[in-house]
């Protein structure tokens, strides 16, 4: 996965930071220029193994699509955007709206037939234009692929798919590359995102899941000195005796200790949530949940959903445990901000193109002001070239003023997960606010007895119940230097030189420690029926929506869009903006109780640790460091200039 250009702010293309992959690249004929890392990096570690079957069918048919150039260039886009995000500019807080975006920076007409025109001198088949000339849908045989982009279309056994795609970087001809930013779909390897959550066992899809008891209604309420029949003797954890996990923080609790007081509450602004698929419960379950927790109902139209005209890739995607990801998205915004509105736009499945379409509509409709995304893909495990055709929607967006938000994932430094020390995109670009995690420990008094960051060691009791077992790393925030992305103008000297050069991930970060988690409610199919039911849940899928929940409650102080929030986090780094989570946490964790069938207690308890701060290689520091980036937003951020 590589970006295909340099920018102003972040000079991309990281070519000198990582090699290809691919090999070298053919040589192409003077007047041609290549679509940098168009070729999968996977190519060659395929060959490698044996994986390769051929040169594919020359009759054989692809379907892709060519993503076209903002008019004027991707870098003086990049630049604008930049300049419109960045205090101290003369355009500082400046933005545009969708109609004037497109009439400034939609490719030209022009263009598009400039590119068709080269496309059937090819033997390829146009087939659809997309919204707002973005890219153009094009169809053809392998033979016209490889003649149009001076590529071979190869056949490979990857991940256990039968895959075709192209096996050296495209190229186009030297007066067509300032119209072509990037070419998806040769590749036609599945590639889908991820959500961001964790409760128990497994991700709640439709399927009932209950936590179990004991818990703590606020953090350290229950000392875990017994089992849950209160009889059998828990043993201590490096001779303390820790409390239970939380049962779920609420939104009073959160809007205590985050907010302090604050009686901003969103009203006009609107928050954008994007996930895949549509809850059919989601605007019982919410309400439901907020009349029951003190967050105040949702009036008329307060909850809207968006959502395509058929959903696909069910088999490929589980529409079910998507369910669960948007009823904790619209939950934890409402929570942070009751009265803000909520728009829910579904993707159709979760796949890239998908969601790139889906983000596009987001930015064409113009009508929020923040969007917070809780899903994602490692950054090995996507292409330069939807790294292109998301970033053009990502600085459509910093135009119009409309701020972004991601996950930053919850594998660490995914090296246990991947083999390979990686951050995760699209939270590692730098026109995205990255939301890391937190483990926040909020009293009885709705303060933070203390924030520590989110990483986790897992012990489990041993079978005569006298000692806690280690079972290593489990899971933390994600985080890491990026591979795609040089280091932003705004990163530095907020970042500390031992990170090196790159993109550093994340931003800040708030709650999202499964163990400090947050309660939601849904409607799940139990053994005895349909029904309501409530459970803890955590993951940065929990911090992202919590930060745009703040961000809206900022903006409706401000008065106005916040756009790109990055500059203006890391130029108030070090200021009571925000709180450094740093230090050793009070508890060294604290015990969970689980039932063993996720539902109740007919087939036993589990007990199990799960300690503070130990995110992998992801050091919790002073100032700035890779779990919680510059720390974690106050009360004194909300009304901040």
């Amino acid at each position: 996965m590589r970006r295909t250009r340099t920018s102003l702010c972040a000079a991309t293309v990281i070519g000198a930071l990582i090699a290809t992959g691919v090999g070298t690249a053919p040589a192409h004929a003077a007047d041609r220029k290549r679509v940098a890392r168009s070729a999968p990096s996977w190519v060659a570690s395929a060959q490698a193994k044996g994986q390769a079957k051929g040169r594919a069918a020359a009759k054989n048919r692809s379907s892709f699509r060519l993503y076209l150039a903002p008019k004027g260039g991707v870098d003086a886009l990049e630049a604008d955007a930049l300049a419109r995000s960045t205090p101290g500019t003369s355009s500082y807080g400046t933005f545009l709206t969708a109609a004037q975006y497109h009439a400034a920076y939609d490719p030209s007409s022009a263009s598009v037939k400039t590119v068709r025109g080269f496309l059937a001198d090819n033997g390829l088949t146009v087939s659809g234009v997309g919204p707002a000339k973005r890219y153009l849908s094009v169809t053809g045989t392998n033979a016209a692929v490889e003649k149009a982009f001076a590529t071979t279309m190869g056949l490979f056994t990857h991940d256990g798919e039968q895959v075709q795609t192209n096996t050296t970087d495209i190229s186009v001809p030297a007066s067509l590359a300032p119209l072509v930013i990037g070419v998806t779909g040769l590749d036609t390897e599945t590639r889908t995102m991820s959500h961001r959550h964790l409760t128990g066992p497994a991700a709640p899809p439709s399927a009932g899941f209950r936590n179990a008891r004991p818990c703590s209604r606020s953090y350290g309420q229950v000392a875990a000195t017994y089992q849950a029949d209160f009889k059998t003797p828990l043993p201590q954890f490096k001779n303390k005796t820790l409390p239970y996990a939380v049962c779920g923080y609420t939104g009073p609790q959160l809007r205590a200790a985050y907010e302090q007081g604050s009686t901003l509450d969103g009203t006009g602004t609107n928050v954008a949530v994007v996930d895949a698929y549509a809850s059919p419960t989601i605007a019982k379950d919410a309400q439901t949940y907020a009349t029951q927790h003190g967050d105040g109902g949702y009036a008329n139209g307060q909850l809207t959903q968006v959502t395509p005209a058929k959903f696909t890739h069910a088999a490929q995607c589980d529409p079910s445990g998507w369910y669960g990801e948007e009823t904790l998205d619209v939950e934890a915004v409402h929570a942070m901000a009751p009265s803000a509105g909520i728009t829910y736009y579904g993707a159709a499945s979760c796949f890239d193109d998908d969601f790139v379409d889906t983000l596009a509509q987001v930015v064409d409709d113009d009508d929020a002001d923040v969007v917070t995304n809780s899903w994602g893909e490692t950054e090995a495990g996507e292409s330069a070239q939807s790294v292109a055709a998301f970033e053009q929607t990502f600085l459509q967006a910093a135009e119009q003023g409309i701020s972004v938000t991601f996950s930053s994932g919850d594998n660490g430094d995914e090296l246990q997960n991947t083999g390979i020390k990686q951050a995760d995109y699209p939270a590692s670009d730098p026109y995205v606010t990255a939301v890391g995690g937190t483990a926040d420990a909020i009293d009885a008094t709705g303060s933070f007895a203390f924030q520590a960051g989110w990483g986790s060691q897992k012990y489990t009791l041993s079978k005569n119940g006298k000692a806690w077992k280690p079972n290593g790393y489990l899971y933390g925030a994600g985080g890491g230097s990026s591979s795609l992305f040089n280091q932003p103008a705004y990163q530095q000297g907020v970042v500390p030189k031992s990170y090196g050069s790159s993109r550093s991930v994340p931003d800040m970060a708030m709650d999202a420690d499964p163990t400090t988690g947050f309660l939601v409610g849904q409607t799940q199919t139990f053994p005895e029926g349909r029904s309501y039911d409530e459970y803890r849940i955590g993951g940065t899928s929990l911090a992202s929506p919590l930060f745009a929940g703040m961000s809206a409650l900022r903006q409706q102080s401000a008065g106005k869009r916040l756009g790109l929030q990055n500059p203006a986090i890391y130029a108030a780094a070090g200021t009571s903006s925000y709180s450094d989570v740093k230090g050793t946490p009070k508890d060294a964790g604290n015990v969970r109780v689980d039932y063993v069938n996720g539902l109740d207690a007919a087939d036993g308890l589990t007990y199990t640790i799960r300690t503070f701060g130990q995110d992998a290689s992801l050091d919790v520091r002073r100032g700035y460091d890779q779990n919680t980036g510059i720390g974690s937003p106050t009360a004194a951020w909300l009304t901040a200039k």
